[in-house]
């Protein structure tokens, strides 16, 4: 089992959703983020005045999948998420050891 994590546009988050889903991605976690990366922020202005935001709001979508469907889902993710400008985000994967269903107590690829 692996787990994705991929760092999004906020625009982009429909699309990811419902192309995870259409390959049986179904369980996923959204948390709203803020960071920076090559994009560096952006300047700003407000009421004439001209300033820099160093941090730029994001999207962090986690899931867990199966060996199987790792590159498959990481593909989707990049796919749907691409713009094509810079700060279109980030896709991580590592190993997963164990999961665990907290209801049932169910245990391995059963419990995701």
């Amino acid at each position: 089992m692996k787990m994705i994590q991929a760092i999004i546009r906020h625009e982009k988050l429909g699309d990811v959703k419902s192309a995870l889903y259409d390959i049986g991605v179904v369980g996923l976690n959204v948390t709203e983020i803020q960071g920076r990366g090559v994009q560096k922020g952006a300047t700003r202005q407000w009421r004439g005045a001209v300033y820099d935001v160093d941090l730029l709001p994001k999207i962090k979508l986690e899931t867990v999948v199966d060996d199987a469907l790792v590159e498959k889902a990481v593909d989707i993710i990049q796919k749907a998420a691409c713009t094509g400008n810079i700060g279109d985000g980030k896709i991580f994967v590592w190993t997963v050891d164990q999961v665990v269903r907290v209801r049932t107590n169910e245990r391995g690829r059963g419990a995701i």
